[in-house]
């Protein structure tokens, strides 16, 4: 069968869902099957990947473009698996794009068989003004229109499968847990990662790492936690890394200049550059505002790496974070508790190891890409 990936974003645009859906066509393709990518326009070629053909014809998912969708899908041959990149945001229209839910179930019912792929399911009632309330509604009579044709619906996590099925009108669905991994590859350079070290974190220095996009929310936990770790050893440094990272420190730094030459930012930077920086870190602190889940490519980027992870638990959080043992968890919403245990493990080298170790163990056994590739062509996926 032929794969055919539906996303609102692929490189070269930046993004989560690009680069994991540009990981999944590759990793379809290197397992033997055609792999066929429909996106919008962008300004500059995708990246080459044997078995990959990418169609940049979705424009910006209004009814011309579904025309011509329809001719391109309709000269390959049947049968067609359409996997959909499922993130409301994704598809214009300020996320209420009900055009295109429709047109993935017209395709359905003419024969091809779909697949979702959930990222981020619809938005959340009160968290917001009334608008995004008006918004988060109209998300759910979405989904339910995808749902009332999907074969088979992939979830980041298994708590997405919960929050979907009642939208599954009674309708008898299969729901599959699949983790979404690391999106910055493992580049063994040393030297590279020792010259960050020189810069981030002199004088023997440890460097505590935080890898995120820095978002409103985030920041705010952010903006309490740095100036803890930094008042609480004299010994230790920030390594700020992602998207906005450089925006957040030169905030910080401004508002409280004692952070001055102990935080330190990559911005936005190459995944290669990325993992040269995660491995000039001691351990990471991630805090998750609904909890670590495998939703959390920047987890998944951590653990690849074989890096100690200090994180929260919260209402999203899979059990397999305590009973792994894997990662240090507190409480989401505690800073002061997060920047006790990041201290606490600066200090203990031997537990440090433990969990890098056991981090990295676990990553291989249950989210690597390979895990992933196995799961959607597999006749027996794990089950949410």
């Amino acid at each position: 069968m032929t794969w055919h990936l539906i996303t609102g974003e692929f490189p070269p645009q930046p993004g989560g869902v690009s680069d994991y859906t540009f990981s999944v066509a590759r990793g379809i393709a290197a397992a033997g099957a055609p792999v066929h990518v429909w996106c919008p326009e962008a300004p500059e070629p995708s990246p080459a990947a044997p078995g990959v053909t990418v169609h940049r014809v979705a424009g910006s998912w209004q009814r011309g473009d579904f025309r011509r969708l329809d001719r391109e899908l309709d000269l390959l041959p049947r049968p067609r698996r359409l996997l959909v990149q499922w993130v409301p945001h994704a598809y214009g229209f300020g996320s209420l794009n009900f055009g295109f839910c429709a047109w993935i179930r017209r395709r359905a019912i003419q024969g091809d068989v779909v697949d979702l792929m959930v990222h981020e399911p619809f938005l959340s009632f009160a968290e917001g003004s009334w608008r995004q309330d008006v918004a988060a509604a109209a998300h759910r009579v979405m989904v339910m229109v995808l749902l009332s044709r999907a074969t088979r619906i992939w979830v980041a996590i298994p708590a997405w499968a919960d929050v979907l099925r009642p939208y599954c009108l009674g309708r008898s669905v299969e729901f599959c847990w699949l983790p979404v991994p690391s999106n910055i590859p493992f580049v063994p350079d040393a030297p590279a990662a020792q010259a960050v070290r020189t810069v981030f974190a002199p004088n023997g220095r440890l460097l505590i790492g935080h890898f995120g996009t820095y978002g409103r929310r985030l920041r705010n936990d952010l903006s309490d936690l740095v100036p803890a770790l930094v008042d609480g050893d004299t010994s230790i440094s920030i390594a700020l890394m992602g998207r906005d990272s450089d925006e957040f420190r030169s905030e910080i730094v401004t508002s409280q200049p004692r952070l001055n030459g102990r935080v330190f930012a990559t911005g936005r930077r190459s995944p290669g550059e990325l993992s040269t920086t995660l491995q000039a870190c001691d351990l990471v602190v991630q805090p998750y505002p609904d909890g670590a889940s495998s939703r959390r490519g920047t987890l998944m980027a951590a653990l690849a790496h074989g890096l100690p992870v200090v994180t929260t638990e919260g209402r999203l959080s899979e059990p397999i974070w305590r009973a792994s043992g894997a990662v240090r968890l507190v409480d989401a919403g505690d800073t002061a508790a997060l920047a006790r245990a990041a201290l606490d493990l600066c200090a203990n080298s031997e537990e440090r190891r433990r969990l890098a170790a056991s981090g990295q163990a676990l990553y291989a056994e249950r989210f690597d890409l390979t895990n992933t590739i196995q799961a959607l062509i597999s006749e027996r996926p794990r089950a949410a």
